[in-house]
């Protein structure tokens, strides 16, 4: 990381534990900042406040990743934030209802693993 550039901020609305780990240990890792969150108000508050990028869990009913969404493309000042959504590979419902509501880009649970230190980068 360019130590003159701040750090990168990341909304991350994850219930999964192991993800959210991940997550936050990547992002320390490569110098980004991750705001987690487990609600599709937390995850809009989090967006407003500068957020380069949100992550999606799209298989958790908790955080409402569809909402979220949703929201996001609704709010001129949001809609501009890219959204990566991951999700099991085999949930084909999911990964085409995530399509439908807009999510940028859609990966599965072992891809997302893999590039996480490239899109917490920015």
């Amino acid at each position: 990381m360019d130590a003159t550039l701040p750090p990168v901020t990341v909304v991350a609305a994850v219930d999964d534990l192991m993800f959210a780990s991940r997550i936050s240990t990547t992002a320390k890792a490569v110098g980004a900042v991750v705001k987690l969150t487990r609600s599709p108000e937390a995850a809009i508050a989090a967006a407003r406040s500068g957020a380069a990028l949100v992550i999606l869990d799209l298989n958790s009913a908790r955080v409402d990743p569809l909402a979220i969404v949703a929201a996001l493309k609704a709010d001129p000042a949001l809609a501009g934030i890219p959204t990566v959504g991951f999700v099991s590979h085999v949930d084909t419902a999911t990964i085409e209802a995530a399509r439908q509501a807009g999510v940028g880009r859609i990966l599965a649970r072992s891809a997302f693993v893999e590039q996480l230190p490239q899109l917490l980068r920015g």
